[in-house]
């Protein structure tokens, strides 16, 4: 029994490593579609070998994260995590997109936040949970506190992208309205401004757009309507990890989801 414990564990190690390797191709393949020169205050893999070899580092990766992925032997696993890369890829075709009707926007962003960052967690959650415990029930549980910490995340690096400064965040900040982004303190500030529509629809593409969208969000409520949004998405996952029984690790879950609310960086 013991040894069958040491294997289920050793497998649910895996899945932290398989998915930091796919969460890690993605930025540097993210790094080349938004031509970033910087990421976490060091030059991106594009910046130093171009373009064409970071593509290739990112695939790498992607491949190294496979061939794990299928050492598990877990089909179930297997077509959970292969369901990540999918939504990474569907999720920045949605980036590339944006919708004119206000009310479709933000179920657009959402959509966009879930499929880039919170699936990646949501999913990683789910294959742990079928390596360790037969019961849909709590494979459920573990999905649904992953997808709610994971869109949380994202709305707390949006807002950061308005509230941090460079050196906190090792990358330049208002990135995401350089890139045309408009992120859930922008929507919301809309609401508010909503001369910011044009804006939005050109992608911030003008000269001073940028300047000015930032100073509309923060003269809005912008910021702490985004804070409050990511604030309900943790409520609801801490709702969904108690369901499980009381334990150490039920305990950090808990506590990680607080962390998610009050990084600076």
């Amino acid at each position: 029994m013991r040894t069958l414990e040491r294997d289920v564990q050793a497998s649910q190690r895996s899945i932290a490593l398989i998915a930091e390797m796919i969460h890690t191709a993605s930025l540097v393949h993210d790094d080349v579609i938004d031509d970033a020169r910087s990421r976490r205050g060091k030059h991106t893999v594009n910046k130093i070998w171009g373009e064409k070899k970071a593509v290739l580092a990112g695939d790498l990766i992607l491949s190294a994260a496979s061939i794990a992925l299928a050492r598990i032997g877990n089909t179930t696993v297997i077509s959970i995590l292969t369901q990540v890369i999918e939504d990474l890829v569907r999720g920045e075709f949605l980036q590339l997109g944006s919708k004119e009707n206000e009310n479709e926007r933000f179920a657009h962003y959402l959509e966009k936040t879930f499929k880039k960052t919170a699936s990646l967690i949501a999913n990683s959650c789910k294959a742990v949970s079928v390596l360790g415990c037969p019961d849909p029930v709590v494979h459920e549980i573990a999905y649904q506190y992953g997808k709610n910490v994971g869109i949380a995340f994202q709305l707390i690096d949006d807002v950061l992208d308005f509230t941090s400064c460079s050196d906190q965040m090792g990358k330049p900040t208002s990135a995401d309205l350089k890139l045309g982004l408009a992120t859930g303190p922008v929507l919301f500030a809309c609401q508010q401004f909503p001369e910011m529509n044009a804006m939005i629809m050109r992608r911030f593409s003008l000269p001073g757009d940028v300047d000015r969208a930032r100073q509309y969000v923060l003269q809005s409520d912008g910021v702490q309507q985004t804070t409050y949004l990511a604030q309900r998405y943790c409520h609801e996952a801490v709702r969904e990890i108690s369901k499980l029984r009381p334990s150490p690790e039920r305990d950090a879950l808990i506590q990680l989801s607080e962390i998610v609310l009050t990084r600076d960086k």
